[in-house]
């Protein structure tokens, strides 16, 4: 294990090696002539384009402008951007001074390959960015919503490095998992912002249907410096759609198991300036008993989902995004109408959730061609959760503002900002857990590319926490392109601040947990090495990744109650990820492999344990026949490998499973019907073992954890009409 200390120290020579090396690069090149280029696009600048010459290149800023140093000479400049088509100029640099010209690029309508991220903030194209994101594409949004849409966990479970954990097999709560390490630790953000809180919660990504979304942008690893605390973990950014010119559809869909959906997008522009967005959604789960043991294994719900946005754009430098939410859901497990635990007695669970969210980013073009960004949230989220007859309400709330200041100086890219975090928590029923934290943040980034092959990023945050302090964490990408391998090396640290919510919390409620004692904020330290390339149509990427967490929050047995601690010793964890892209239309594929370890320290015991619910090999293989204004067709196949399971009196291992699925989908005109098969082989934790258990748990469960799904087979067939 590498000393905390000596950890920070080699972040921080990293640090000032930056600063003190990429001048001298610079100067060692020794450019004759400096080279402005505006890109414009009719009356506006073209922001985040590349500008490319002799080996240098640049991103354009908000204005539209970049800058390269180049030898005197003739020079054939080239300008690139996703949607537009390439600009090429012949351009004569003069020695000595600075030549400024002017780009005209036009839109292109056609489909690019190529994907521009936006969660690193610096909005660029996916293969310039020296932090790695694993994105979504709408293509793959497209595909699970076909499969659940209403909800976005299939979508991320099958995303590689990902894992959906069941926290609550009553009322089905869940959370992602990012390379192993605990879910509280994933911030989920929509469009940077924390529409759902600090800490997200085991419903929030079952609440969130994904056809309003235009990719998905994953940050794995240590991700504090970029956005605060509860990104410890990592960060899954919902990035939304924007407006075309009018869009309307509106999706219908049943499951065998009594699941029905109905979803409607709206989108419009209004004049050249303004859109906006509508998405509606109606979802209803019906109770499913799949062993008919009297115990729901599927939970029942009804919800309503209401997001619109507004978008507006002055084709000058300047925007705005106003977004508003709105989630009403009654849902309710536990022991069926009727039926009884092995106590002889009925335990009903049941969680009303009412949660309103606003949101507002603008960004402005001031002088210099710098842009400035101003980032504002709000939610509230009410809750009334039901343990049997134990009734527990509470109010969690979230305020948020930040703001930017960032331009392009020298061949950095560079930010500056501010922020201030709100996140609060009262209980009506239950004492001793209410708390308001309140954090004010400064950061700042810089994104370096002395050479072509060559960028590095750094970037650092100052948070001071109402509760437990100061906190500093640092991080630092590497991105090297040297011939045709792409390498990307990155290291960081991090830290959360404890709250009673754990996996174990949110399935027995506060009522179980002791007050809490003196807690320490668990601290993160990550390392991730990434080597990948193209060859031809098939890409291929490997990741080696591990991470130390200190002070890990654990919950230990104090009678008939749970115990909130700090854990003696450090949680582990290292793996590797395997990822091959093959594409050749009309087919698909995408294969990948993760490789996962993760001990702890023993809650109940000396020595040490492997992280319970922690599948040692995950992989999964996807094929697809998409042919554009007619169909597609996919099969797909998942392999999770055994478990380490705790307080499950049937077994201490889980057994290894499959899950395949198989999508068609047929358009007619404006329709398109669709069919999905998911879990064809029943892959099923009670075709083993019953989930209720004998007796009631110490802490208060009736259930086992849930190592495998448990709704078994289902289909679900549903229509797409564009009207």
């Amino acid at each position: 294990m590498i000393p905390r200390r000596l950890w920070t120290g080699a972040v921080m020579a990293f640090l000032a090696g930056l600063a003190l090396v990429a001048p001298s690069v610079a100067a060692g090149q020794n450019p004759e002539g400096t080279l402005r280029v505006r890109a414009i696009a009719g009356n506006g600048p073209v922001d985040a384009a590349t500008v490319r010459s002799d080996g240098v290149g640049s991103l354009t800023n908000a204005a539209g402008e970049a800058v390269l140093h180049l030898h005197a000479g003739p020079h054939e400049v080239t300008v690139e951007k996703l949607g537009y088509a390439d600009a090429v100029l012949e351009v004569e640099v003069a020695a000595g001074r600075e030549t400024l010209v002017e780009m005209s690029m036009t839109e292109q309508a056609e489909e690019i390959e190529g994907i521009v991220v936006t969660s690193t903030r610096t909005e660029r194209r996916i293969e310039d960015e020296p932090v790695r994101v694993e994105v979504l594409a709408r293509e793959e949004v497209e595909e699970k919503l076909l499969m659940t849409p209403g909800d976005i966990a299939m979508m991320l479970n099958e995303t590689s490095g990902l894992r959906v954990q069941n926290t609550s097999p009553s009322l089905g709560g869940a959370n992602v998992r990012i390379q192993g390490l605990s879910g509280r630790y994933t911030q989920i953000l929509s469009d940077g912002l924390p529409l759902y809180g600090g800490q997200s919660g085991s419903l929030s990504m079952l609440q969130i249907p994904p056809m309003d979304l235009g990719q998905v942008e994953v940050i794995k690893g240590a991700a504090s410096a970029l956005y605060g605390s509860s990104a410890l973990g990592g960060v899954v950014n919902l990035i939304s759609r924007r407006p075309a010119e009018d869009e309307r559809e509106i999706l219908l869909n049943q499951t065998t198991l009594g699941g029905s959906d109905g979803v409607l997008w709206l989108a419009d522009e209004l004049g050249e300036r303004w859109g906006y967005t509508l998405l509606g959604g109606l979802h209803r789960q019906g109770q499913a008993d799949v062993d008919e043991d009297g115990w729901s294994d599927l939970p029942g719900y009804q919800r309503a989902v209401l997001r619109p946005r507004l978008f507006w754009n002055d084709g000058a430098g300047r925007s705005l995004l106003v977004t508003l939410g709105i989630t009403l859901e009654d849902r309710e497990g536990g022991t069926r109408d009727g039926r009884l635990t092995p106590a002889g007695t009925e335990f009903p669970e049941q969680l009303q959730t009412r949660r309103a969210d606003v949101g507002v980013i603008g960004r402005f073009l001031v002088a210099g061609g710098s842009l400035l960004t101003l980032r504002a949230s709000a939610m509230g989220q009410r809750h009334e959760h039901l343990f049997g007859e134990t009734l527990e309400q509470d109010l969690h709330s979230n305020a948020f503002g930040e703001v930017t200041y960032g331009s392009e100086t020298a061949g950095h890219i560079w930010l500056i900002g501010a922020a201030l975090q709100r996140e609060s928590y009262e209980a009506d029923d239950v004492d001793g857990f209410d708390f308001g934290y309140t954090i004010p943040s400064l950061f700042l980034q810089d994104e370096y590319s002395p050479v072509r092959w060559l960028t590095l990023a750094a970037s650092g945050r100052l948070d001071r926490h109402s509760e437990y302090g100061p906190f500093f964490n640092p991080r630092v990408s590497l991105l090297l392109r040297p011939g045709q391998w792409t390498t990307r090396a990155s290291v960081g640290t991090g830290y959360f601040a404890p709250t009673p919510f754990t996996e174990e919390t949110e399935a027995v409620g506060l009522g179980r947990l002791e007050p809490l004692g003196e807690l320490h904020e668990e601290t993160v330290r990550s390392a991730s090495l990434d080597v990948g390339r193209e060859f031809g149509a098939l890409e291929v990427n490997g990741t080696l990744f591990g991470s130390i967490v200190d002070d890990a929050l654990q919950t230990q047995l104090a009678g008939d109650r749970l115990r909130l601690v700090n854990a003696e010793g450090p949680t582990r964890t290292w793996g590797g990820e395997l990822l091959a892209r093959w594409h050749a239309e009309p087919f698909h594929v995408t294969a990948t492999y993760t490789h996962l370890r993760s001990t702890e320290s023993d809650p109940d015991g000396a020595g040490r344990r492997e992280v319970p619910l922690t599948p040692r090999h995950a992989a999964g293989i996807v094929g697809m026949w998409e042919a554009e204004g007619q169909g597609r067709i996919g099969l797909e196949l998942y392999y999770t490998g055994k478990q380490e399971l705790e307080e499950n009196p049937y077994r201490t291992m889980s057994r290894p499973y499959f899950v395949t699925g198989l999508l068609v989908e047929r358009r007619f005109g404006n329709a398109r019907l669709f069919v999905n098969a998911e879990n064809l082989l029943d892959a099923r934790q009670t075709a083993y073992d019953p989930l209720i258990l004998p007796a009631r748990s110490p802490e208060g469960r009736w259930t086992t954890d849930a190592w495998a799904p448990l709704e078994g087979r289902v289909f679900n067939a549903g229509i797409r009409y564009e009207f």
